[in-house]
């Protein structure tokens, strides 16, 4: 009984310890609250939001918030490029304006996100293939079919970028682990992203047979009117 006893107090104190060594944040409060030491609420290094593997995250989840402003703005030159009075293409303006406004209002939701978990936010976080893109020649000069097809590349390299964060928040290793972080993305871009590539790739698809019929120009305004009523 008297070993029983002992192994029972060790556990124990091993037990609190371990509890103890969890409970950062209140360990910075008891110390800066220590009548001996000067109070400063820097010393409330442990008193924040983060948890999990947010801060493995936090500079691709950078990038991905600067990547939707950056699609926004190239996205919104795509629509001003219909909507002057020569191409005067009403449905297409608004695929791409709606493509640009879905952008804007999801690096806001992802600001939020980031700073809800304990997160900062630096704009000159710039992804590796966004710099490339940008070094090379751009024209958002396009005809229908282009504009489309260049759409939906765009939107293949967004969901990739986030099925990347996705696997390093999945993995097993606790400093990387974050299954808050998998189920947000999972929830807030895969499954939206399944249903924009879907359209764009029908569109380009459409787009391609229509312009290789005898009356392309009727069809191609067939196609503008269906898309203003979408």
């Amino acid at each position: 009984m008297p070993g029983i006893m002992k192994a029972f107090i060790v556990l124990s104190i091993f037990c609190v310890a371990a509890l103890a060594s969890q409970d950062t944040c209140y360990n910075d409060a008891v110390t800066a609250c220590d009548p001996a030491a000067a109070r400063s609420v820097d010393k409330l290094n442990n008193c924040n939001a983060k948890f999990g593997g947010i801060n493995s995250a936090q500079s691709d989840l950078q990038k991905f918030v600067n990547q939707n402003f950056i699609r926004s703005f190239e996205y919104l030159l795509l629509a001003t490029n219909f909507d002057n009075y020569q191409r005067n293409r009403k449905g297409f303006e608004k695929l791409f304006r709606g493509l640009s406004d879905k952008k804007w209002n999801d690096g806001i939701e992802f600001i939020k996100y980031l700073t809800a978990r304990g997160g900062e936010v630096d704009f000159n976080e710039i992804s590796d293939g966004v710099k490339e893109e940008e070094a090379q020649p751009v024209s958002f000069d396009l005809n229908e079919l282009t504009a489309v097809s260049k759409a939906l590349d765009l939107e293949k390299k967004y969901v990739h970028d986030a099925f990347s964060i996705h696997l390093g928040a999945a993995r097993s290793n606790k400093q990387f682990y974050d299954p808050e972080l998998t189920d947000y993305l999972e929830k807030e871009v895969v499954h939206e992203q399944r249903e924009i590539i879907r359209k764009l790739a029908g569109y380009s698809t459409d787009l391609s047979g229509l312009l290789d019929g005898p009356d392309s120009s009727l069809a191609l305004f067939m196609f503008d009117d269906y898309l203003q009523k979408q």
